[in-house]
């Protein structure tokens, strides 16, 4: 029942955020692939040598395979040129435990806040910004249905068109194609998009957190009902077992009382 509560609160959260980042998604990309000759550092596209992992992940255990599916998706980027920054403390012990480099640790908690969601953005934004890093990716669980969950790892810096955490029944590559509209930026590119472009990596950072809630919530709910009625199974079973053993204790005590007097 807790768990119950706790997986319709975190789903909520997750699909009341779903159409306020896909219409910024729209706005960065309509904003990016208008700009003309303007470049933007964040927009930079690099060759790979060093990248760095948003690993999004839960606090504790008892949700199913979801934590494992998660890890076997993030240990197949090469370890030695990936640094990873965790979210959730069952992701910061699978770092440690197998040996890669951990960047930075942060906490969401049952209810991810914005503040937590702007940290994280902002902590791999300077490691992009000060070329540290090459590319960014965020590895995470996509929130599909209370029995659907699925891993995946989505690109996150440089800014381009993402693939992955899409809206059901949206599609944001055939909308843009059908925008024809001319666009002009006022006051001007280089503020709107120094503006847009932080803005939108936090609020992407944040639906990734409330997907990946509504994600183990609902992996704990469907293992706690999983356990409950192996529980409750387990119970008829043995209370048959007794039962027939009970009876079977009764009948041969009988059956002496019953040969005692005969004799």
């Amino acid at each position: 029942m807790v768990a119950a509560s706790k997986m319709r609160k975190a789903q909520e959260a997750a699909l009341a955020g779903r159409p306020f980042v896909h219409l910024l998604y729209l706005m960065q990309r309509q904003a990016t692939s208008r700009m003309g000759d303007f470049s933007h550092p964040l927009l930079e596209v690099r060759q790979v040598r060093k990248r760095a992992i948003i690993l999004i992940g839960a606090d504790k255990g008892l949700c199913g395979a979801l934590n494992n599916n998660l890890f076997r998706l993030a240990a197949q980027f090469e370890s030695q040129s990936t640094i990873f920054i965790t979210a959730g403390r069952k992701t910061a012990q699978f770092v440690a435990r197998t040996g890669r480099r951990l960047a930075a640790e942060f906490p969401y908690g049952d209810t991810p806040k914005f503040e937590q969601a702007r940290a994280i953005a902002g902590f791999a934004r300077d490691l992009f910004l000060k070329r540290e890093v090459d590319e960014v990716r965020i590895v995470a669980t996509r929130f599909v249905n209370t029995l659907t969950q699925h891993p995946l790892s989505l690109e996150f810096l440089p800014v381009g068109e993402i693939k992955g955490l899409q809206i059901p029944g949206a599609e944001p590559a055939a909308e843009l194609e059908a925008d024809t509209t001319e666009s002009l930026f006022e006051p001007s590119l280089h503020v709107i998009l120094e503006y847009l472009l932080s803005h939108y990596l936090n609020i992407y950072v944040y639906q990734v957190l409330l997907n990946a809630k509504a994600s183990e919530q609902s992996a704990r709910m469907v293992s706690m009902k999983n356990a409950t009625d192996n529980a409750d199974e387990l119970i008829k079973d043995l209370t048959l077992e007794y039962n027939k053993l009970r009876q079977g204790n009764i009948t041969k005590e009988l059956l002496e009382i019953a040969g005692g007097q005969s004799g």
